[in-house]
């Protein structure tokens, strides 16, 4: 029985409620007494921090680790996500750049730079691109930088094209980026396999089409068997093919986005290289070009020359996306990560990914649960559907997402894509052992058989975890959410009463 901790626990503001001087850790004066001239503009009057000891302030977090949940407590199968395990070894991986500074001269630190560069190196490998850029902090900000590539190619060929393609199965991020760019978005359905449906896109692609943005395998798990034609058609279109690495864990180190066609990869480190990104971040991103899109990658790249490692500054840079070099202590990670795997390791990822996804299909291959084109592989995610079920017994993919919170599981994401109804969407990774599948697979199982059985029951869990099922509109409201202490405070100034705990 999974049953997790409850603990009345308050915000570490409310801890002192006497308001005492006390202290975590003492420190030495000679480290403090260093005259140090910060300018009274910047100074801040109040700092306003709570005052506890030691010992307060590890019970208070750890009895808040206790209420949550993680991928160190159990299996996370959310899709899209891959919230895969993360070595523990990599932790530590980021204190090699833990005394750079981004302003030291860069012959003071050759060993960062060199990390960089051969990090740079296996991910222009490992993608079949010719150049990378580590500066983009994040996947999402790579896919901003890629289509502001994209702009500035086609504005300098003096091309007026206005329009980027979008796969209706990619993430919300896509038509975003490009919208923000400026691009009108123009989704490209599916046809019946759940692939991109070739006809469609060749009678779509005009002298208008910039891009093409796509991630294959895709969101339902399906290779896109046509990529080879499809790349032909954009590119006699005059357009460019973008490439969102946001699957990339289904194909790692067996096929290559480079060998595919496309012109600009960007990856999420933080999903496929095993740097955590549980809670919003911070993540980090690779930018990865072929041809001449390389000359507009985001600046500094870092290059060999002479014996020695330099920051350099591609000829026709969209210039930078964040401060510096972006998240280094996350590139770190993914550093010790690839080393560690090695080549015939990183191939390994892709395949037990897979083989843990269409391990659990065939599992669950006689249940109420529908999935499209079934009789074709998935790679690391499957999305089935919930429909059949929710017919027929009133029970959404909502319910069972909360069914499955009772059994010691993460709810798997149900909202995405939105061609699939009451979508399921699963993403075992290559981290989990069969004993675990299995144990999800059986908690899928009681569930289904709960809204057959005990629809009523399932309509109000969970019920074994800290937090109750909660208000779904109040849950998304900026009106109803206190996301931080300092919102709470504001509030209650304003004698605001929509506050919700």
């Amino acid at each position: 029985m999974w049953r997790q901790a409850v603990w009345d626990e308050p915000l570490i503001f409310e801890i002192n409620r006497t308001k005492s001087r006390r202290q975590g850790i003492l420190i030495p004066k000679e480290e403090i007494e260093e005259d140090v001239s910060i300018p009274d503009s910047v100074r801040r009057k109040e700092i306003d921090l709570p005052e506890l000891t030691e010992n307060e302030v590890v019970r208070h977090f750890v009895r808040l680790s206790q209420m949550n949940y993680g991928v160190d407590t159990g299996m996370m199968p959310l899709g899209s996500c891959t919230m895969k395990y993360n070595p523990k070894s990599e932790e530590l991986a980021q204190d090699i750049t833990g005394d750079y500074h981004p302003l030291q001269d860069v012959n003071t630190v050759q060993g960062t730079l060199e990390m960089i560069y051969e990090t740079q190196e296996w991910l222009k490998e490992v993608t079949g691109m010719d150049e990378c850029s580590l500066q983009v902090p994040a996947g999402s900000a790579g896919e901003l930088a890629g289509v502001i590539m994209i702009r500035k190619y086609h504005l300098e060929k003096e091309s007026h094209k206005d329009e980027m393609l979008v796969a209706d199965t990619a993430h919300g991020t896509n038509p975003a980026s490009a919208s923000m760019v400026g691009y009108k978005v123009v989704y490209i359905k599916s046809n019946e396999e759940g692939l991109v449906d070739v006809d469609l896109l060749r009678s779509t692609a005009s002298e208008r089409t910039a891009g093409f943005m796509l991630t294959n395998p895709n969101t339902l798990g399906l290779f896109e068997e046509n990529i080879g034609e499809i790349s032909k058609v954009i590119h006699e279109n005059g357009g460019l093919l973008y490439y969102d690495g946001a699957n990339l864990n289904g194909i790692l180190g067996i096929v290559r986005p480079g060998d595919m066609g496309f012109d600009i990869v960007h990856l999420n480190l933080h999903k496929t290289f095993g740097v955590p990104h549980g809670g919003g971040g911070p993540g980090a991103g690779a930018l990865c070009a072929k041809g001449e899109m390389t000359r507009y990658l985001p600046y500094p790249i870092v290059e060999k020359a002479e014996g020695k490692f330099i920051m350099n500054k591609p000829e026709r840079s969209i210039g930078k996306i964040s401060s510096f070099n972006g998240n280094i202590g996350n590139v770190a990670r993914a550093y010790v990560y690839i080393m560690g795997l090695g080549r015939e390791g990183i191939s390994e990822i892709a395949r037990l990914s897979t083989l843990a996804t269409n391990y659990l299909i065939d599992r669950l291959k006689d249940t109420k649960l529908e999935l499209k084109s079934p009789n074709r592989p998935r790679k690391h995610e499957v999305v089935f559907s919930a429909k059949k079920i929710f017919d027929e017994t009133g029970i959404s993919a909502l319910d069972i997402a909360k069914g499955l919170l009772d059994q010691g599981f993460y709810a798997p994401t149900i909202y995405f894509p939105p061609i699939v109804e009451e979508a399921l969407m699963i993403e075992p990774t290559e981290t989990e052992s069969i004993e675990t599948l299995d144990m999800f697979a059986n908690a899928l199982l009681k569930t289904i058989e709960d809204a057959y059985s005990n629809p009523d029951s399932l309509r109000r869990s969970p019920s074994n975890t800290a937090v109750g099922r909660l208000d779904q509109t109040k849950a998304n409201h900026p009106s109803t959410v206190t996301p931080s202490y300092k919102v709470e405070k504001l509030r209650l100034l304003l004698k605001n009463d929509l506050i919700l705990k």
